[in-house]
């Protein structure tokens, strides 16, 4: 299993950032690979994602939500993934510190030997820094739900 965290800091408010990432089907827009997120109910994701040109779907439940604070996931089937998004305020004031966590079990030859390159890591600090364009650009968030979902 491989562990990634990385952290950036975006110049929206706490809540805009937050209730942004809970609007799941507008990942593809920001993250790299991403083909479709469709939100089945609160807690119950389907991802259509290519890596490293090899095509993966699984099913995903969001195990811990807390609104502002974070939003914690496994995967259900498919490829093995578990990670939490937390959020807090930045030092830069009005701004808003977003740190990915994520626990990946590469499958396959292509994946192993990307893993091994780091190409996932890259890619998810990639990731967040198109989320950061393009809630900066946007600066307001497309929706938001800001339910709890407790373990």
């Amino acid at each position: 299993m491989s562990t990634i965290e990385k952290t950036i800091d975006v110049d929206v408010p706490l809540s805009i950032a937050y209730d942004q990432w809970t609007q799941f089907e507008t990942f593809p827009e920001f993250m790299q690979g991403v083909e479709s997120v469709t939100q089945l109910d609160d807690t119950h994701l389907h991802w259509k994602a290519s890596v490293l040109g090899v095509s993966r779907e699984w099913d995903a439940e969001i195990v811990d939500q807390t609104p502002d604070e974070r939003i914690t996931w496994r995967a259900t089937d498919g490829t093995t993934n578990v990670g939490t998004v937390s959020f807090a305020p930045a030092e830069r004031a009005g701004g808003t510190r977003i740190t990915l966590h994520m626990e990946i079990e590469p499958e396959g030859i292509v994946e192993k030997v990307g893993d091994a390159m780091n190409i996932v890591e890259r890619r998810a600090e990639g990731d967040l820094e198109r989320f950061k364009d393009f809630i900066e650009s946007r600066g307001t968030e497309t929706g938001a739900w800001r339910g709890d979902v407790t373990p």
